[in-house]
């Protein structure tokens, strides 16, 4: 228990730094743009005048290092800042635009852990046979495909030659649990390369987990070959499964710009699109630390779990 603690200080330690490092990241590549949001707001054929305006009533005037301090501030307030285009406030883009992506994050990691736990344990169990030669190459197969060109297929095949599917959801608002057709396609195209990829790690896990002397003994002194495999094999080979399923969920959550653009789903990948567009700085940055962020928590629990499943494959802080 004294190790665990020590892990988990450093761990949140090491997560806060990374969040400092994320917030002052963001500013400063926001900052390194070219332009501003004054010379965006001014228009096509600019007055230098209104820039200078705008600029002043923007506190884009001020030196870099206090609009820092003042949006740092803000942001330990939970104030993300204000669109400089709409004068919304960017929570209120983050709200609007996190229930569609958190709906397919959730979709897609509900299927994804069962298939792809359930597919690399079963090419396992079958190591060197049809199923496992099959699993390997299918899975191998569909991980080389991109997530656009899988989605251009799939609308070509299921909504314009069959005609069973919706190709986008325009004209279904933000709820988009009431119409389960237009969530088909776009999760089967966000869960087709990471079942794939967590399907191989936990297949490539369980074969080195079961030729370990430990499983070797296991079975040589009668113990059942179920029970190596499930309560010894499975939780070594689960470490590694845990980091890739952490990223998976970090991708989703951090809005899959391809797929929602494909779709017209307005998810945060949708917002974010529109805000680089519209050259509106505080709502990019708005997303990008929390996408930061998002990336620091979920890579931090992932640790936690690896630790706790295997405590030799600590990750390195």
């Amino acid at each position: 228990m004294r190790g665990l603690r020590s892990f988990v200080a450093r761990r949140l330690l090491l997560g806060v730094a990374q969040t400092v490092a994320v917030v002052l990241l963001v500013f400063a590549l926001t900052e390194a743009l070219p332009g501003d949001a004054a010379v965006a707001l001014a228009g096509d054929q600019p007055d230098p005048a209104r820039i200078a305006a705008l600029r002043e009533a923007m506190h884009l005037d001020r030196p870099a290092y206090e609009r820092l301090a003042e949006w740092a501030a803000g942001l330990l307030h939970g104030d993300f800042g204000t669109s400089v285009t709409s004068g919304r406030p960017v929570s209120q883009y983050l709200a609007d635009g996190f229930g569609p992506t958190l709906l397919l994050a959730a979709l897609t990691v509900a299927l994804l852990v069962p298939a792809g736990f359930g597919l690399g344990v079963l090419a396992a169990r079958h190591e060197g046979r049809l199923v496992d030669r099959l699993i390997s190459s299918v899975t191998l197969a569909v991980y080389a495909v991109p997530e656009f060109a899988l989605a251009v297929l799939l609308v070509a095949v299921f909504a314009l030659h069959l005609g069973w599917l919706p190709a986008t959801a325009v004209g279904y608002g933000t709820d988009l649990l009431a119409h389960p057709a237009a969530l088909l396609l776009p999760v089967l195209v966000l869960l087709a390369r990471p079942v794939c990829s967590l399907a191989r790690l936990v297949r490539a896990g369980m074969v080195d987990a079961l030729a370990a002397p430990y499983a070797v003994h296991a079975r040589r002194y009668g113990v059942g070959g179920a029970r190596v495999r499930y309560a010894h094999a499975l939780p070594n080979a689960l470490a590694p499964a845990v980091q890739q399923l952490a990223r998976t969920i970090d991708w989703l959550l951090s809005g899959v710009i391809v797929v929602e653009a494909l779709f017209v789903i307005p998810g945060l990948g949708t917002v974010l699109l529109n805000a680089v567009a519209e050259r509106d700085v505080p709502v990019v940055q708005g997303l990008a630390v929390v996408f930061g962020v998002l990336t620091v928590v979920l890579n931090l629990g992932a640790d936690l779990v690896t630790h706790r499943l295997a405590p030799r494959a600590v990750v390195a802080a």
